[in-house]
């Protein structure tokens, strides 16, 4: 079925290219290929489309080798859409004013420009999915949905990148202004043709109900209203992240647009039995305090994350923290969770001492919330680092093991010697 849908898209294609072109000289044809891109012409080819996926790349970068024919895969299904969407690539380490302006640090690095305006791309690299993600911008503000089958089809193609609201008997006045300004971050619908089946589904049971889902998570949150942009935007914005939030870097990422306080827990493994029990307490708690951000994290998942906040394997836990996000977190005195105790009410105890100041200050040991999205970067740089000088230190001492006597001349056949495949600041798939 794929073969066939990509051959369909490559014969439109062949049987006409659409063109684009920025007013001057150069050109641009949708034909289905990635665009390579120069000095030149980067910036007629970002004011010529209205979304363009660019992949800063390096030649000698080994993951970029690896990316690339997952873009060459996703290129001509996306340039055969309604609204084409382009990819391009440019060389950032031979074009190193570009990758200045745009402050690439990082190979590949990707980036969406929307009407010429940048956006850092987060989301998935296998074709499929990519093409899958990307459709979510040229997709409209708000979608109107007419019946039970078109908001089936709307949920399973938006995928689980997003978080999805959809307005029951809610007109599309009431969310549009919201749906443009959050355009990048959520999908957004309504419907007034809707079944008690669907009702049933989304667990809600009057109308008008803006139902907001969580894919990935398969969480569900119901806003009644009242339905003024306040009211509105402060329901959408907390339903951006699910109820209880599993801290990796990627979630990180999102945390850091999110201005609340993290109410942290630390358990020894997120994934086994006595965890799942207790996320399924923070969830609860988090649905009566929307006010703060409800995460955790296992030691055994991300060790030196917990490290941060002076817990390891030898620590006592679970463990609550408020966390600013930055480099400050309370405990508070005098609670604490138990395992074989009332979780539920140990949870409420920890609350009620932080609303009511019975805490104690503490810094991290360790990078705020963005220095951890960076810190991997910042690993592979010290271990690049450390790795050049080790080959420095081990040329000069071969050099001068190998100093010829005197009198005899040395070779002067010339090699060039290999680059690295992984170049500093390289970036995983």
């Amino acid at each position: 079925m794929r073969e066939i849908v990509r051959s369909t898209v490559w014969i439109l294609l062949l049987c006409g290219s659409v063109s684009f072109s920025s007013g001057e000289e150069t050109q641009f044809k949708v034909d289905g290929k990635v665009i390579e891109l120069d000095e030149s012409n980067f910036e007629s080819a970002i004011s010529a489309f209205d979304l363009i996926l660019v992949d800063f790349y390096a030649p000698w970068c080994g993951h970029c080798k690896r990316l690339a024919p997952q873009l060459d895969a996703a290129a001509p299904v996306l340039a055969g859409l309604k609204d084409p969407i382009v990819i391009a690539k440019v060389n950032a380490d031979k074009y190193t004013r570009l990758a200045r302006k745009y402050e690439i640090d990082a190979f590949p690095s990707l980036k969406i420009f929307m009407h010429g305006i940048p956006t850092e791309y987060y989301g998935p690299r296998q074709p499929d999915l990519l093409i899958r993600y990307l459709k979510k911008f040229v997709a409209p503000n708000v979608t109107i949905l007419n019946s039970d089958a078109e908001i089936k089809d709307f949920v399973d193609n938006a995928g689980t990148f997003f978080p999805i609201y959809i307005g029951f008997g809610l007109g599309e006045s009431f969310i549009s202004d919201l749906a443009l300004k959050y355009k990048k971050k959520a999908w957004f619908a309504v419907t007034k043709d809707f079944s008690e089946d669907m009702m049933v589904l989304y667990d809600f049971d009057k109308a008008p109900a803006l139902v907001a889902i969580q894919p990935t998570y398969n969480e569900r949150n119901i806003f009644y209203g009242p339905f003024e942009d306040e009211f509105l935007e402060e329901f959408i914005k907390q339903n951006f992240l699910p109820l209880s939030v599993p801290i990796n870097h990627d979630t990180l990422k999102l945390l850091k647009d999110d201005k609340r306080k993290i109410v942290l827990t630390l358990v020894e493994d997120e994934a086994d039995e006595k965890s799942e029990k207790l996320i399924k307490l923070l969830k609860a708690a988090a649905s009566a305090n929307r006010d703060l951000v409800f995460a955790y994290v296992g030691i055994k998942q991300w060790g030196d994350f917990a490290d941060t906040f002076g817990v390891n394997k030898k620590s006592k836990l679970p463990k609550m923290i408020v966390w600013d996000g930055d480099e400050e977190y309370l405990t508070v005195i005098d609670s604490e969770i138990i395992d074989d105790g009332d979780q539920g009410s140990q949870i409420s105890h920890f609350l009620e001492g932080y609303r009511e100041g019975r805490t104690e200050q503490k810094k991290i040991a360790g990078p705020s919330l963005i220095g951890f999205i960076n810190s991997l970067i910042g690993l592979k740089t010290v271990y690049i680092i450390v790795f050049l000088v080790a080959m420095l230190m081990l040329i000069r001492s071969l050099g001068q093991e190998d100093v010829p006597p005197i009198g005899v001349r040395p070779q002067t056949d010339e090699v060039d010697a290999p680059r690295d495949e992984y170049g500093p600041e390289d970036k995983e798939d």
